[in-house]
């Protein structure tokens, strides 16, 4: 099958996780439950270390986006591994010093922030906070001068290059507006960011990183754009330097994502990685480091969702395979966006004829399906459907609609 792994196999027309029968994870553990995979999170934090490799002296950073899957053993695990963490609220910082990392491997990148917010991440030592918008500055500046008039307070900026990819328009963070039209609101733009730079400085701050994101869930066609939007932040860090506003490091976000589907054109990590390394080398720029921020890159095809059949129902001559989980509490980016698609397997009948079955989940919500009319083997009750790609912004999504429980996690 196209989606397999080292992760996922099909045996005896069975489907194995990690080598365990998924029928057996479901009987022992119930469900419905999220299966996780430390092996294949590994695999791909490989992957992207050797995407990266002609960095040659400078520094790589992964820093995880927490926000895709913040279960306690995957921070754990990636913190072992050298990861580093990008949080989005001080929710999130918190979480990752629970797990271990040390307060200077936290970038911290919120939107919108409020007094209290800024206070608490102002009380974490060492953790980089990147500035959203010339304005937050004065926000920023107050905190700093009633609660830590002293402190060392390292700051980065988020620049908004004009260019804007994604799967779905509620993913695009920037440019200057979604396809759809919503105005993008994060970032500075480019005419600011020296000013917002002279003024970090003038409050007492340290910047030390400019930092991008473009977007969500980039494939084959986002390339031109993504790699133009790579051009204009090494001239922009160019300009900063020339201006003596010396950079240690640049972000170039995150975005590229997992395969979601057979006929995906996976976005070309290897390419962007290379241009990315190529750029920087040349530009001759004085940074240490570069950043990048997977989330779903890493956890995303690292995640299964198991859930059993209670019965088959027909009606108006259409068929739903009913099981005992929903998607606003397990998977919920199935109902955010139009465009989401998780592939289903029949864990018992992987392979054999197949009719379209619609998956309803259990919740009283008519766009409650995790397929529509999808071609599958024909489910019998108590039989285990496997939802796959489900290790990301699922249970960190999910909330508890209808008062239905949350699925349970494991990590193998």
């Amino acid at each position: 099958m196209w989606w397999e792994n080292e992760f996922l196999k099909v045996r005896h027309n069975e489907l194995h996780i990690d080598g365990q029968p998924a029928t057996s994870l479901a009987e022992r553990f119930g469900t419905p439950l999220l299966v996780y995979s430390r092996k294949r999170i590994l695999a791909n934090y490989q992957r992207l270390e050797h995407a990266f490799a002609g960095l040659g002296a400078k520094e790589l950073r992964i820093c995880y986006a927490m926000k895709a899957n913040p279960h306690p053993e995957i921070l754990k695990l990636l913190r072992r591994r050298g990861a580093w963490i990008d949080a989005v609220s001080p929710g999130e910082v918190e979480a990752a010093r629970r797990a271990g990392f040390p307060s200077h491997r936290i970038l911290f990148t919120g939107t919108s922030l409020s007094h209290e917010d800024i206070r608490r991440v102002f009380e974490v030592d060492g953790v980089t906070v990147t500035i959203d918008a010339l304005e937050q500055l004065e926000l920023m500046g107050e905190v700093r001068e009633r609660f830590c008039p002293k402190k060392r307070l390292n700051v980065a900026v988020r620049w908004n290059p004009g260019l804007g990819r994604g799967f779905n328009p509620a993913v695009v963070t920037a440019g200057k507006r979604a396809p759809n039209g919503t105005p993008i609101k994060f970032g500075v733009e480019e005419k600011r960011v020296v000013a917002t730079f002279r003024k970090a400085i003038s409050l007492g701050f340290h910047p030390v990183g400019l930092h991008q994101h473009l977007g969500s869930g980039w494939v084959e066609r986002d390339y031109p754009v993504v790699r133009k939007a790579v051009e204009k932040m090494v001239r922009v860090a160019l300009r900063l330097e020339r201006a003596g506003y010396g950079l240690k490091w640049l972000d170039f976000g995150g975005g590229f994502g997992p395969r979601y589907k057979q006929d995906q054109r996976l976005f070309p990590l290897e390419r962007y990685a290379t241009v990315i390394c190529r750029l920087v080398t040349e530009s001759r720029l004085s940074i240490q480091a570069v950043a990048v921020e997977p989330g779903k890159f890493l956890v995303a095809d690292a995640g299964v969702l198991l859930l059993r059949v209670e019965y088959l129902k027909e009606s108006y001559g259409q068929l739903f395979a009913c099981v005992n989980g929903g998607t606003f509490t397990s998977l919920p980016r199935l109902v955010i966006y139009a465009q989401a698609h998780h592939e289903i397997v029949n864990s018992s009948k992987v392979r054999g004829r197949k009719r379209p079955i619609t998956v309803a989940g259990n919740l009283c919500e008519t766009g409650d399906v995790f397929a529509k009319q999808r071609p599958l083997p024909l489910p019998r009750r108590g039989d285990i459907l496997a939802v796959l790609c489900a290790g990301a912004y699922g249970r960190s999504m999910a909330s508890t609609f209808n008062l239905r429980d949350m699925p349970r996690e494991i990590v193998l």
